[in-house]
Order: C-alpha cells, then sequence, then structure tokens
C-alpha cells in the first residue's frame, strides 16, 4: 500500500523539527547512486547530470501546464533522485522513470478529480511508451522504494522553517520573506543536480539565508539573521557548510536566470493533447514558458 503525504502534526516546534530530521535521513538519495551518475560520461550510454536536470525541468513544465502544486513536483522530485541512486537505469527508459515518479506524486498529493489519466499524460508529455509500460514502470519504483511514498521533502522543511521565523518578526518584518518567492527559488534549486546530494533541512536554510542577505531591508534583517542564527543552531548546521550552500543557491539562481538556462532545448515544448484533455484542463494552463521566472518581489 503506497503511503501519501499528509500535512505536518501540530506539536511544539523542537518535537516536529526532530521527527522531520529523523525522517529526512531515511529518505535521502544513496550519495553513492549519485556520484555514479555524476562521474558518468556524457556518450549516451549512462545516465549523467545533465539528462537528470533536463528531465526534472520537464517535470516542472508538466507540473505547471496541469497547475499542480509545488508539494506534487517536490515529491516527484524527491521520488526520482531516490530511485536513480539505487538503480543504474538507461538513458532510454528516463523519460518514462520520470513520467512515473511525477504521476506518483500526483497520486498522492493532488485531489482525486484532478489527478490525468494516464494515457493523456503519455500523450501530453510526447513520449511513445505504453500505459501498459507505465504500470509496469511505476511498480518496479515502489517496489525498489518498499512503497514508501511519504517523505519530508525540502518544501517541507523551507516552510515549516519560514513559518516559525516569521511567528518572531513584526508585521513588517513579514514581508522581507516572501513564501512564493522561496518557493520559486526552491524550484529552480530543484532542476540542479548538486542539491540532490544534501540534506533537504540544509537546502531549505540555505534559502532562507540566501534571500535574507539577498533583500535590503537594514530595519528587520537583524532579527531575521538572529532567528536564522538560532535555527543553524538547532539543526547542528556549521558556518561554512552554510555559507557553501548559500553561494550555491545564489550560483544556481543567477544560471537559472539566463536566457540559455530558461529554454534549455533552445525552444518550448510543443504540449500535444486530444480534445477531452483540452476540455478538461484550465485555460491558464498554456500561458506558462518552459520555465517560470522567480518574482523580484514578494509584496
Amino acid at each position: 500500500m503506497i503511503d501519501t503525504v499528509t500535512g505536518p502534526v501540530v506539536q511544539p516546534f523542537a518535537a516536529q523539527l526532530k521527527a522531520w530530521m529523523d525522517q529526512e535521513a531515511r529518505y535521502q538519495p544513496k550519495l553513492s547512486g549519485l556520484r555514479l551518475i555524476e562521474s558518468a560520461q556524457d556518450n549516451g550510454l549512462r545516465m549523467t547530470t545533465k539528462m537528470r536536470e533536463l528531465e526534472v525541468k520537464d517535470l516542472l513544465s508538466l507540473s505547471r501546464f496541469f497547475g499542480f502544486s509545488s508539494e506534487t513536483f517536490s515529491l516527484a522530485v524527491s521520488l526520482l533522485d531516490r530511485f536513480l541512486s539505487v538503480m543504474k537505469i538507461q538513458p532510454k527508459h528516463l523519460s518514462c522513470v520520470g513520467l512515473c515518479c511525477f504521476y506518483i506524486a500526483v497520486k498522492s498529493s493532488e485531489e482525486e478529480k484532478n489527478v490525468p489519466l494516464a494515457s493523456d499524460l503519455i500523450r501530453i508529455s510526447q513520449n511513445r511508451f505504453t500505459v501498459s509500460d507505465m504500470i509496469r514502470m511505476e511498480r518496479i519504483i515502489m517496489e525498489k522504494l518498499y512503497w514508501k511514498v511519504k517523505a519530508t521533502t525540502t518544501l517541507h522543511f523551507l516552510r515549516f522553517f519560514h513559518s516559525h521565523i516569521q511567528e518572531q518578526l513584526d508585521t513588517d518584518g513579514r514581508k522581507v520573506l516572501s513564501i512564493e518567492r522561496l518557493e520559486a527559488q526552491l524550484k529552480a534549486c530543484h532542476c540542479s543536480f548538486v542539491f540532490s546530494k544534501l540534506k533537504p533541512s540544509l537546502v531549505a536554510i540555505s534559502l532562507l539565508s540566501f534571500e535574507a542577505h539577498d533583500q535590503h531591508h537594514p530595519e528587520h534583517i537583524g532579527k531575521i539573521s538572529e532567528a536564522l542564527k538560532c535555527l543553524q543552531k538547532q539543526l547542528n548546521v556549521k558556518d561554512g557548510d552554510l555559507v557553501s550552500v548559500r553561494e550555491l543557491v545564489g550560483k544556481c539562481l543567477a544560471e537559472y536566470a539566463t536566457t540559455k538556462c530558461s529554454r534549455p532545448n533552445g525552444q518550448r515544448l510543443r504540449w500535444i493533447i486530444s480534445g477531452r484533455t483540452a476540455r478538461q484542463l484550465k485555460h491558464s494552463c498554456y500561458k506558462f514558458a518552459h520555465l517560470p521566472t522567480i518574482p523580484e518581489s514578494g509584496f
């Protein structure tokens, strides 16, 4: 039976943090498997970091096309990285694996009425495999992940930390850190392989730290920095590690903002859909570019 993603149980911050930190270690992709991908040569015979990054960008496009939640996309990336870290797959199977991870995440996070048919997903994503192929691959993925879909993702930590910091600020101070902007930045980081090797909690606090340093609100930055410092101590994160990952975040967001990164294949994907599917989709689904622009201001 698939365990589904549920909202956090209301309990004291320290207790919730400990529970999520314990779960984080159990659902972290295996570093040994990720390093094999990282060391692979780009000869079309083995999975590479570039292939994984392009697949995640396609999943982001699909997620925005259907109007799915950030939870769905973040979970899909988590499932994909966990599977790739334990299985050596051939590049020709990556699109099927990616779409299956996405479909598992959709069925786990979205309302049943919003879950599309597998056949529509295949057609829209322009893949050539069949529904039967998806069913077989989905079962393989679930077996290799021991049927454990539920995981504490970077998004969970980001929202959790953001809410905790907001509680310590006044009304004006709460406008400095926009959760919408932070989530958009996280999606960009998900598209970069380097963050797959890092703990979700570390990536989350690094995003918050980067955003706090990037904003120019001297009257509030002191209080935010104090809250971040306390959080860093609770996470037992070293200053050097935080600075290093914060720099990675800055580099990733700078690259993401370039035209080349926004159009990795040199053109927008051409979605192919049936008339029935088109009638069921929201009109806003047609307005998104391949990768969304990160908002410059949260207010």
